[in-house]
């Protein structure tokens, strides 16, 4: 008989949590899981899956305005954001219901209350403590707003998701994915959009020549940009308005501001670092390869450790760590060639290095690139141009970087993703035949290095 209550008690319902919780009770494992809100994490709640609805939603202007271009004669489009935000969250009603009956369904022990570590193998929700031998703190991330005047009449991402009225005008203040593809979800469903942001470009760390190229095409499209400032003040206008001060001495006014301007991992109030377990300066959980914090019975995956904040990094970090806790086969998550997207309009996604990390790390590149406009667009007025873009380290001829902006980039770099993960080479790519005519192709016919 064990001297614990459970083999691993996870904190935190979120898709890693959920992941990791299943596939241990699959190895055989006494799962336990315990959530304070609704399960699937911000993900399912107010992250990658509303999004997505919303981005669909917004894109369907466009493709009102090119189906006429095809022969297509319908009565002007009205759109209704209450009907949107209410089958959205029917949608994940459902889902929440999903994730339940999975983790039920596989054995898993679920508490519906917050939870917090009492010390290295004990667990506290609501009240009643439970023994484990294995901790797992999957709790993710949530808003960081700045802290300055009149913060509070602004909204997150997260409130985005509910609003009761769209607004006529809305400002976006940020430059990482969340910003851009709320600037252009806000812009699609018909709100004049501004998006704002104390640097000079769109999405650190990104291919800087496709950022640059997302930030035409989304100017192309009616989306605003306020570059090189940062917000300092907020407050409601005589008229209602709010008025957005700036530090370059500009101000703006709309009818609604949301900052996505970072995240914070959710380790306040859980216990951790009197029960030994260390925290970087931003709050997130320092742990190591096979994602042990300093306690070495007390784990953490997910955005909570503020590696690569993605949902299914996320899960796969929780497959490796059931693995390695009881299957006695230590398994560490290969952080390379991770590939992601960014659902504005148009879409961009990327798998490897951009030109910038490539250059400084193989110092000798060939960079591959065309940029061209859709065959689906030649019947209408659209401007819209797709760039494709492949990386290639001249002296072994891999291909290091793929980057792609332009309808269903995500889909197609996936497809990439796998190629470029087990080291493709230019000239394996220049050997596989394009299927025509489609825009993936083009990752096939690229012959000439511009650079």
């Amino acid at each position: 008989m064990s001297q614990f209550d459970f083999d691993l008690f996870t904190i935190g319902g979120g898709s890693g949590g959920v992941r990791a919780s299943r596939v241990a009770a699959g190895f055989g494992a006494r799962a336990a899981l315990a959530e304070s809100g609704r399960l699937g994490g911000t993900c399912v709640n107010v992250g990658c899956i509303p999004k997505k609805l919303f981005s669909y939603a917004a894109h369907f202007r466009e493709e009102f305005e090119t189906a006429a271009g095809f022969g297509w004669k319908v009565p002007a489009p009205k759109f209704d954001w209450d009907l949107l935000r209410d089958n959205k969250d029917r949608e994940i009603a459902r889902l929440n219901k999903v994730y339940e009956q999975l983790l039920r369904n596989a054995g898993v022990r679920v508490f519906s209350g917050r939870a917090r570590v009492c010390d290295a193998h004990t667990v506290e929700v609501d009240g009643a403590r439970h023994s484990a031998k294995h901790i797992l703190v999957a709790t993710g991330s949530q808003p960081a707003l700045p802290k300055i005047p009149g913060i509070e009449l602004a909204i997150s991402s997260n409130d985005a998701f509910h609003l009761k009225a769209l607004p006529s005008r809305a400002l976006v203040v940020g430059g990482g994915y969340i910003a851009v593809e709320f600037a252009s979800i806000f812009n699609g469903l018909g709100v004049h959009s501004t998006l704002a942001h104390r640097r000079e470009t769109l999405l650190r760390g990104f291919d800087g020549e496709i950022a640059k190229q997302l930030a035409a095409e989304m100017g192309r499209k009616g989306v605003c940009f306020k570059f090189g400032a940062e917000p300092l003040s907020l407050q409601r206008t005589a008229s209602g308005d709010l008025e957005t001060r700036f530090s370059d001495g500009s101000s703006t006014r709309s009818e609604l501001v949301m900052f996505a301007t970072g995240r914070r991992p959710n380790t306040g109030n859980l216990g951790l670092e009197a029960a030994g377990v260390h925290l970087a300066e931003d709050g997130a959980i320092r742990v190591n390869g096979y994602s042990t914090s300093t306690v070495a019975s007390i784990h953490a995956i997910g955005d909570v450790t503020n590696r690569r904040n993605l949902t299914p990094v996320a899960t796969a970090d929780g497959m490796a760590l059931a693995q390695t806790l009881f299957t006695g086969r230590p398994s560490a998550l290969d952080y390379a060639n991770i590939p992601t997207a960014v659902f504005s309009d148009p879409n961009l996604a990327t798998v490897g290095l951009s030109e910038e990390a490539a250059r400084e790390k193989h110092h000798t590149i060939d960079v591959y690139k065309a940029g061209f406009r859709s065959l689906k667009h030649t019947l209408t007025a659209n401007e819209e141009r797709i760039t494709v873009k492949l990386i290639v380290d001249r002296t072994s001829q891999r291909v290091v970087g793929a980057h792609m902006l332009g309808p269903d980039a995500g889909e197609i770099i996936q497809g990439i993703a796998i190629a470029v993960k087990m080291g493709a080479t230019k000239a394996q790519f220049d050997a596989t035949i394009g299927i025509h005519p489609t825009a993936a192709e083009e990752f096939v016919t690229l012959r000439e290095a511009t650079g």
